[in-house]
């Protein structure tokens, strides 16, 4: 078979045609009850768990069936009495979770967890595709799983729902944590963030236009900050501008313009969505050095290499340091600062999925009739089918399309 003749292959193996549309047949509903495992995370400051009580009330009242780990829902302030008053079993092992056909884990699953998975089950759970390594693709590939990264999950409206939800807090709370290291109470400037009458307003610098961007040029607006916003993407500051609705500055990435506003600012937040799983730094260490001492730097993207040269990551035990008396907050998964609320989140994207799960009969049935589903698998019965997985690490893949094809 040709190269050619093998892409040509692949692009009809995921085009729509051969899918059957609900709106061109009846689909016969072939609801099926779930067997779920959602364990205790053991990553370092994830505090987040993947459905609420009340939501596994909601899923077990249509008969499905959940292990939850002891304590799982303990940073997010949800105890092991709630879920069990909803209906789950609460199981006191790792090896008992993991008996479940779907594990929804937030954090990857470790490589003593990878351990516990065996061929057939489903991993739901991130990637966290900027310290991916081929050593750990292939453990996974071993033990013959289909795993989904939640946040390449798409909706109907070709949105990644769980993305947004995390970038909608992630944008709120940066405002939040650059007012509180903005007062002197944190030895800050002791500068309220935004403006009152007669006082000049804060200077806040953003760099991205993406989700994260969004909600934190929202915050910082609604306190009467002053916001400036650099993206190379010109349709992205246009959508930004258009959501917001206001009339803010922004611009291209322009060295000379960003570099001569990140050095006034009072709050610089780096919010770039990395396109192939890293970000590329674009703040140097001279522009950093020239900043007002006192001024603060948030990279929100430093779980993806952060776009500071002068960024090293932190925890929400010990977030920020100083360097050139400029104050850092790199810490990574800014949502675990608030995980009830991520929490109630993610529970209000999972739910009905699992639901959908359930109505066509399982995780195969639901792939073959929602191709919204398809773009979240990058393993499918122990073979790579993601794309810029395989390029990274040079690794061979197959067509999630073509597999789903022939399979029925």
């Amino acid at each position: 078979m040709t190269e050619k003749f093998a892409v040509e292959l692949g692009k009809l193996a995921t085009s729509q045609a051969l899918y059957p549309k609900e709106s061109m047949m009846a689909v016969e509903e072939r609801r099926r009850s779930l067997f779920v495992g959602i364990p205790k995370e053991n990553s370092f400051q994830e505090n987040r768990v993947g459905l609420t009580p009340d939501s596994v009330k909601q899923l077990t009242d249509q008969g499905h069936r959940f292990h939850i780990e002891a304590g799982a829902g303990s940073h997010s302030k949800y105890s092991d009495n709630e879920y069990s008053e909803a209906g789950a079993k609460i199981v006191y092992s790792t090896e008992e979770v993991y008996e479940a056909d779907i594990i929804l884990k937030i954090a990857p699953p470790t490589y003593d967890e990878i351990e516990y998975l065996r061929p057939g089950q489903t991993l739901i759970s991130a990637v966290h595709f900027g310290n991916l390594t081929s050593d750990y693709i292939n453990a996974l590939l071993r033990k013959k799983i289909n795993a989904i990264s939640f946040e390449l999950i798409r909706d109907k409206s070709d949105a990644k729902p769980v993305v947004r939800a995390m970038s909608e807090i992630a944008g709120s709370t940066v405002m939040m944590v650059a007012a509180e290291y903005l007062s002197s109470s944190n030895e800050g400037k002791g500068i309220i963030l935004g403006g009152i009458t007669g006082v000049a307003p804060t200077k806040v610098v953003i760099l991205g236009a993406g989700s994260v961007a969004e909600f934190a040029t929202r915050a910082a607006l609604g306190l009467g900050a002053e916001v400036r916003v650099f993206d190379n993407h010109i349709y992205k500051l246009r959508r930004l501008k258009h959501n917001v609705n206001a009339q803010i500055f922004t611009s291209t990435l322009d060295k000379a313009i960003m570099y001569n506003e990140i050095k006034q600012a009072d709050v610089v937040i780096g919010a770039f969505v990395a396109d192939e799983g890293q970000i590329t730094c674009v703040v140097e260490e001279s522009v950093v050095a020239q900043m007002n001492p006192g001024s603060i730097i948030i990279d929100v993207c430093i779980d993806q290499g952060g776009c500071f040269e002068t960024s090293e990551i932190t925890s929400h035990s010990r977030p920020i340091y100083r360097k050139y008396d400029v104050i850092h907050y790199c810490v990574p998964n800014i949502p675990s600062r608030v995980p009830r609320t991520a929490t109630q989140a993610l529970s209000n994207i999972f739910t009905p999925i699992f639901t959908e799960f359930s109505k066509y009969g399982g995780i195969n049935e639901v792939l073959f009739m929602n191709d919204h589903y398809r773009s979240g698998v990058y393993i499918y019965k122990g073979s790579l089918t993601n794309a810029h997985i395989a390029k990274k690490f040079g690794m061979r893949y197959k067509e999630l399309g073509l597999m789903i094809a022939v399979r029925n």
